[in-house]
């Protein structure tokens, strides 16, 4: 019997090592080959019409002048830009840096599905099988072209899934060390670390100060519980000054640049300009009490409803879901954004409150026409397969390269370069690989990943929440998955979140709304196939278990039957020895 155990446990220390080893290789390889795969590539990061914005002030800053606001951008990314130039006076050293940035990123990946193992003990799944799944995630992760794509780009967009991925890291972390293993100290250095990160990513990023929210949710969770009243004032101290390091830099810098007084009311009119032309329309017809006078409101009402048609002629199919092309309402010399602006001259409030009392009284008179526009954006990221996953075949960069030229033909970068060797070179590169670029090709496997990765979100999601809610409501039997429940929960805030301020503030049509969302929506989906496979697997045991169970229960009531009567036995012939006598 001794040596029979004693030959299992070997045998299975054996089979784990045997596991543990391969693991270990298959996780060099993941790294090995995206290492191989990003810088194979050339370095280069790619321009585009936005770039300017974010490079300016870098650029300023290095050839003398100060380093300032320019086209309402945060300060954040074209600081990181300076410091990149600054210390590798090389436009490669950003494509470089981002790479090791989206590197990192799928580390963390890695590193959170291993933590998030805590929060399910007795858990069912094999731990080997758990780490399998872990390494396949952070594989698609970091080999889908996608991922490597965006960080080529001269835009925030390219640190925003390490800026994810660590805010999410510690986020997860903060949880645990709070509401699991009470660890004091690592909630405080946790929590503070959590707001730095999402700060950062939402300053860098707008588009995700909304899923901010979210995370910041277990955060104010913890300042409501009982007691640990100096950790609180400790986290709360870093919160204090964490905000004041991060937002108060920003508000001094965007005094100076007027773009930051009209960027988001001037979206918000682009964007819902068929609503508020519908809604001038209507107001000019009741002969509605506005504060601007009928005539000018209906000169107003005429331009834009002769903008908007243009866009619909000019470039049809730009944005299907809106129906009209709100770029070309924006930065088009002759559209509608510049004849406000000669409208109301040197007078920039005025010019803003006009956005924002057109923006606001379509929402008060027209909300179910305003939430159609925010379901069709939802529907987009949604239904019927999640556009997080591109399952593109080939990536031709000179395509993309020949933009970048068209983006950094401008008197503006060439002014600046006769001054700064580092420009004129990226320049001159950019050029050269417009016509010699390579082509990139995403490995069949991987397309046939993502294909079905993009199909079965929404069926999975579905699934796992109402899973999930069948689990806080039958709480006392599926105790064991309530942790994993609400992460599921935590995961599809976070990515709905994010689609929400986009659908509200913009269009999820721009793919890069969408594409810095694929970090968090694959851990999403793979919390969700965990929590479904850990439901499955609790009823599959539960119903091999049942009936040995059924029996054991009739056994013992058998038993217990069988003592009593014996029972019942002794007392009747004791009371008749005592009747006898």
């Amino acid at each position: 019997m001794i040596a029979q155990f004693a030959s299992r446990q070997s045998s299975r220390l054996r089979t784990d090592s045997f596991w543990r080893i391969c693991y270990w290789i298959a996780l060099v390889f993941v790294f090995a080959w995206a290492v191989w795969q990003r810088f194979a590539l050339p370095l280069d990061p790619i321009a585009d019409p936005d770039t300017w914005g974010y490079l300016s002030p870098a650029l300023r800053k290095l050839t003398g002048a100060e380093f300032g606001h320019s086209q309402a951008r945060n300060f954040l990314y074209p600081g990181f830009l300076y410091f990149v130039l600054r210390c590798f006076g090389d436009f490669r050293a950003i494509g470089v840096v981002q790479h090791l940035l989206g590197l990192a990123a799928g580390g963390l990946f890695l590193l959170t599905w291993r933590h998030l193992r805590v929060f399910v003990p007795a858990s069912l799944v094999n731990p080997s099988l758990h780490n399998a799944f872990g390494l396949a995630g952070t594989a698609i992760y970091l080999l889908a072209s996608d991922t490597i794509r965006i960080e080529t780009q001269l835009r925030p967009e390219g640190v925003c899934a390490f800026l994810i991925s660590i805010s999410l890291y510690f986020a997860i972390q903060f949880v645990s060390c709070s509401f699991l293993e009470h660890r004091r100290t690592g909630t405080v250095v946790c929590g503070s670390a959590t707001v730095l990160t999402l700060l950062l990513l939402a300053s860098a990023k707008p588009s995700f100060w909304f899923a901010a929210i979210v995370i910041m949710v277990p955060v104010t969770t913890f300042f409501l519980r009982s007691n640990w009243g100096r950790q609180k004032i400790a986290l709360g101290l870093g919160i204090a000054l964490i905000a004041s390091l991060v937002l108060w830099p920003e508000r001094i810098l965007s005094r100076k640049d007027e773009a930051s007084q009209t960027f988001l009311p001037t979206m918000l009119f682009v964007i819902h300009a068929d609503l508020i032309r519908d809604q001038m329309a209507a107001d000019l017809q009741e002969h509605a009490s506005l504060p601007y006078s009928t005539d000018w409101l209906e000169r107003v009402y005429v331009a834009l409803n002769s903008e908007i048609a243009k866009s619909e002629t000019n470039y049809p199919g730009h944005y299907p879901s809106l129906q009209f092309d709100p770029e070309y309402l924006w930065f088009d010399p002759s559209s509608i954004t510049t004849q406000l602006r000669r409208e109301f001259g040197s007078n920039i409030s005025a010019l803003c409150d006009f956005y924002r009392f057109y923006y606001w009284r379509t929402w008060q008179r027209r909300p179910f026409r305003a939430l159609q526009k925010v379901a069709r954006q939802f529907s987009i990221y949604y239904y019927p397969d999640c556009p997080a996953y591109a399952a593109m075949k080939i990536w031709p960069l000179m395509d993309v390269y020949e933009r970048a030229v068209t983006s950094l033909d401008s008197e503006e970068y060439r002014k600046i370069a006769r001054s700064l060797p580092a420009l004129t070179d990226f320049m001159q590169r950019t050029k050269s690989l417009a016509e010699n670029a390579p082509a990139t090709k995403q490995q069949p496997i991987l397309r046939a990943a993502l294909a079905d990765l993009a199909v079965s979100y929404m069926s999975l999601l579905l699934l796992a929440l109402i899973l999930s809610a069948i689990i806080f409501w039958k709480q006392a039997r599926w105790r064991r998955l309530r942790w994993l429940a609400a992460l599921v929960f935590f995961g599809s805030a976070y990515n709905a979140a994010s689609c929400l301020e986009v659908a509200i503030v913009n269009s999820l049509e721009v793919h890069r709304y969408i594409t810095v969302q694929m970090y968090a929506t694959l851990l999403t989906q793979f919390l969700a196939f965990w929590l479904i496979l850990e439901f499955a697997l609790d009823i599959t045991q539960r119903r091999i278990r049942l009936p040995a169970i059924r029996s054991r229960r009739r056994e013992l009531s058998w038993r217990k039957t069988r003592a009593l009567h014996a029972c019942a036995s002794r007392e009747q012939t004791v009371s008749g020895r005592g009747s006898t006598q």
